[in-house]
This record gives C-alpha cells, structure tokens and sequence, in this order.
C-alpha cells in the first residue's frame, strides 16, 4: 500500500463558500426590496431580519473559508 502524505480539501471549506455565497444572496436581496413597495406591508419589516441573518452568515463563512482553506506545506 501507498501512504499519501497530502489531505484532502476540508468539508468545512465547502461549507464556508456556500454560506458565504448564501449570505451574499441574502444581504443582496434585502437591499433591493428594502425600499420596494411590498416590503412595506411586512409585520416588523423595519428589523431587517434578512440584512442581519446574511450578515451572519456572511460572517461564518468567512471565517470558515479563512480558518480552514487549504495550504501547501
């Protein structure tokens, strides 16, 4: 048998690209329909619960694909 000394790509490398990707699309959306006039007859709409919820999870997956994106050795 061969060993292999190389590892693979961490899952949780993917994981932080989708949700940044997720997070993108979501900051995104809610600042196009923010001053859209639907958005206006949404209860507590003024919360911006999907600026908040994209940046979040902005957030992770930045530190995700920060923390464990691959490296050569």
């Amino acid at each position: 048998m061969h060993e292999h000394d190389q590892e693979g790509i961490s899952i949780w490398f993917f994981i932080g690209s989708l949700l940044t990707i997720y997070g993108v699309l979501i900051v995104g959306a809610d600042l196009y329909y923010h001053g859209h006039p639907a958005a206006q007859h949404i209860v507590l709409a003024e919360l911006r619960a999907g600026l908040w919820g994209g940046i979040i999870l902005l957030a992770l997956g930045i530190f995700y694909c920060l923390k464990f994106r691959p490296r050569k050795h």
